[in-house]
């Protein structure tokens, strides 16, 4: 991982305080408070001027590792979007406050078989009246 993202022309530190870190420092404590485990690997990233990306990783929870082995897939990731919906007013107003921007669209992607998640912000355009 570089040590700089770049946003909006200026740079943005991913060290310990930085605002990508406390994005993904953020992310591990609502996965631990809200499903009851965290991953263990997890970065953040803008993904352009307008979109952030963190990605988690060995973040299933026991017996979703066993729904995987018994190649239940789809049955992982169903579970984890009705998780996901469930708690979304979390992740984002945790992301808005870190980023100070108004979150428009969230998503959340999950590979089973990777054991890896990943949350998707897209903010209010700078380019547009807030």
């Amino acid at each position: 991982m570089s040590d700089v993202e770049t946003y909006d022309g200026q740079q943005m530190n991913d060290r310990p305080g930085g605002v990508l870190a406390r994005v993904s420092d953020e992310m591990v404590r609502l996965h631990k408070e809200q499903f009851g485990r965290g991953p263990t690997k997890a970065r953040s990233h803008f993904a352009g001027r307008d979109t952030l990306v963190s990605v988690l990783e060995d973040v299933l929870l026991p017996a979703e590792l066993a729904l995987v082995e018994m190649g239940q897939q789809d049955r992982v990731q169903e579970s984890r979007m009705f998780f996901q919906t469930a708690t979304r007013e979390k992740f984002i107003t945790a992301v808005e406050k870190i980023v100070d921007r108004k979150v428009v669209a969230f998503s959340s992607a999950t590979d089973p078989d990777a054991a890896t998640v990943w949350e998707i912000y897209n903010f209010h355009s700078r380019d547009t009246a807030e």
